[in-house]
């Protein structure tokens, strides 16, 4: 079982908003050193408590900054960019780092409407989404009528971030998927992607997962509940079990941390098996964030020991 990381340059009350940037960088060279298989950084446009605007750029930092893991995105929106450009940003970070880059592809619009605007993008319907997969397949694969530079030796591999249709989409072009959320529970749609991707059916399941402190899942909780409610993702904050919410926050937390795997060994490894063999995940990608970036180091090391059967557990 593959495992890797995909690190959103969480924001921390009491920091300054530069040092997601660099506690990514220390997870990204952690996650080397632990033997992660990727090391993925996300796209998000003026979110308070996401640093991470520009994929390819912070791939170009986390791929300097290590020699062996894969770097990618997770994922770059397509309906914000001219598939040339990102085809471009992505030959040239194949280019400098041979054999190491990925390119997760999603269409999740910006975060509000003024973003939106100022993106010039409201997202894309299935056909528009699909042709932009072909239009960047085509220049990673030198089929399209405009070579890009710099050539490179092989296509940067492109993985879809989906959800429902996406899935639909990605298993026509036989193309492997990122899975998240409610959609790893609907088996249906797992089988009919399966049956229509083929050969290339490959099968990443998203997940939030924290081993130690169940508490220490309340502030990625939390944020989730205030955006929902005041429209503002926050930067972390301390873990809180009581804190004063409205009867709506609360089962927002809720609903988030029952889809937080979070425990300790015993439990995690408990769940994972149980996701893995009910979706039969190729690879597990590890979302998690929390305000003590000790207590996710040291998650992170725990989770790696756990996979790969340091302490006994078993994860399929």
């Amino acid at each position: 079982m593959r495992l890797s990381l995909l690190d959103r340059s969480r924001t921390r009350s009491g920091e300054p908003e530069s040092a997601a940037l660099h506690h990514t960088l220390e997870r990204a060279r952690r996650a080397e050193r632990l033997g992660y298989h990727r090391f993925w950084v996300a796209e998000h446009h003026a979110v308070p408590g996401i640093a991470s605007g520009s994929p390819p750029v912070l791939m170009a930092a986390v791929a300097g900054a290590t020699e062996r893991i894969r770097v990618g995105s997770g994922g770059i929106m397509l309906p914000n960019h001219q598939p040339l450009v990102v085809a471009e940003q992505l030959a040239m970070l194949s280019a400098l780092h041979p054999g190491r880059i990925d390119a997760g592809i999603g269409r999740t619009p910006g975060f509000t409407e003024p973003v939106r605007r100022a993106l010039r993008s409201g997202g894309a319907d299935d056909e528009a989404f699909g042709a932009e997969i072909d239009e960047l397949r085509g220049y990673l694969d030198g089929t399209a009528a405009v070579t890009v530079r710099p050539r490179i030796d092989e296509p940067v591999p492109l993985y879809v971030l989906a959800t429902g249709s996406g899935l639909t989409l990605a298993g026509d072009r036989g193309l492997p998927v990122v899975v998240g959320g409610p959609v790893l529970d609907d088996r249906a749609a797992l089988e009919d992607y399966r049956g229509r991707a083929g050969h290339g059916a490959y099968l990443i399941a998203s997940v939030d997962v924290l081993i130690g402190d169940p508490d220490l899942a309340l502030s990625e909780a939390w944020a989730l509940a205030a955006a929902r409610t005041t429209g503002e993702f926050p930067p972390l904050q301390p873990p809180a079990p009581d804190r004063r919410m409205t009867d709506r926050q609360r089962r927002d937390v809720e609903r988030a941390l029952y889809r937080t795997i979070a425990g300790d060994e015993d439990t995690v490894a408990e769940r994972l098996d149980a996701l893995v063999e009910r979706t039969g995940a190729d690879e597990l990608l590890v979302t998690s964030s929390t305000w003590d970036t000790g207590a996710l180091a040291d998650s992170d090391a725990r989770l790696s020991a756990v996979l790969s059967g340091v302490t006994g557990y078993r994860v399929i």
